[in-house]
């Protein structure tokens, strides 16, 4: 979330240097919260936008990745996202990101 913040203009995180992880907790809440709203309604809203996504070939997935960042910000005081352009580079950024953690770190599942 931090390199997102730095490379895009227009998603800004509001630190709280009283807190008592200073400005770094506020990156861990606002981290947190959108792996939460993205493991709750990401998966409802894709199964949802499945005809979208067959249909653009996979690209829709961009602009729920931007409405996910969106709804982030909706719910806290401290994130905030101007304009549907700065949400859709944030949210493909995020995707970039989150793949290139997988490729790293694969999860081994034992059966």
């Amino acid at each position: 979330m931090y390199v997102v913040t730095r490379l895009v203009d227009g998603i800004d995180v509001i630190g709280n240097d009283q807190a008592t992880l200073g400005s770094t907790g506020t990156y861990l809440w606002v981290a947190l919260l959108f792996a939460v709203v993205n493991s709750v309604v990401g998966p409802v809203v894709r199964l949802l936008a499945l005809p979208f996504v067959m249909a653009t070939l996979g690209l829709f997935l961009l602009v729920i990745n931007a409405a996910l960042l969106g709804l982030t910000a909706a719910l806290s005081d401290r994130f905030s996202v101007d304009g549907f352009v700065a949400a859709l580079l944030g949210g493909f950024l995020i995707a970039v990101f989150s793949w290139i953690a997988e490729l790293l770190l694969p999860l081994k599942v034992r059966g």
